[in-house]
């Protein structure tokens, strides 16, 4: 069992029946040596995050999430669709919330899943991928090039904001939490 101090940064615990990570703590000292701690946590399961204050009268266990490597095969109507490459018959289908940043996902890519409970909940995302812009505005003449951002599509169909100067053909990196464009590779 974990006490309300064993909170700490990267602790996965449960509440309500689901995993959580501790993405920030602090503890509160009040008078007559009670304390409180203030968390911010993020679920596992849809990725939500929100702040809880917790009290000494507050215990929790600790969350055992396994790891596993995940195929990514393609995309249909909000929902992805994965494998495990030793068995790429058997379809592991995942929500838009469980694949957070999954329209920057390439077929064939790998990714980590995390189970819990032996079912599969979400995936980690790589933080940053490189993609290749598909379609981009021209640039206009008269304008600044280093100024300003345009809305490009990459290979995947996802829409991202990019500075002026990149173009169709250009391979370009894109933070996967943020969905901002972070440089251009190529």
């Amino acid at each position: 069992m974990l006490s309300h101090t064993d909170l700490k940064k990267g602790t996965l615990f449960i509440y309500n029946g689901q995993p959580y990570i501790v993405l920030d703590f602090s503890l509160n000292f009040q008078g007559r040596g009670g304390s409180t701690v203030q968390v911010k946590m993020k679920s596992l399961v849809n990725g939500n995050a929100l702040s809880k204050v917790f009290h000494p009268s507050d215990n929790f266990e600790e969350a055992e999430v396994d790891k596993i490597q995940l195929k990514f095969i393609y995309s249909a109507k909000g929902e992805y669709i994965f494998c495990q490459p030793e068995k790429p018959s058997q379809r592991i289908i995942l929500t838009d919330e469980q694949a957070a940043g999954g329209q920057f996902l390439k077929p064939e890519q790998m990714v980590t899943g995390l189970c819990f409970d032996e079912k599969i909940i979400s995936v980690e995302l790589p933080i940053k991928t490189q993609l290749k812009v598909i379609e981009a505005a021209a640039y206009l003449r008269g304008g600044r090039a280093t100024e300003g951002t345009k809305e490009v599509i990459l290979e995947t169909g996802a829409k991202t904001q990019a500075p002026c100067f990149i173009k169709e053909g250009d391979i370009i990196e894109i933070n996967t939490q943020t969905g901002e464009y972070a440089r251009r590779v190529e």
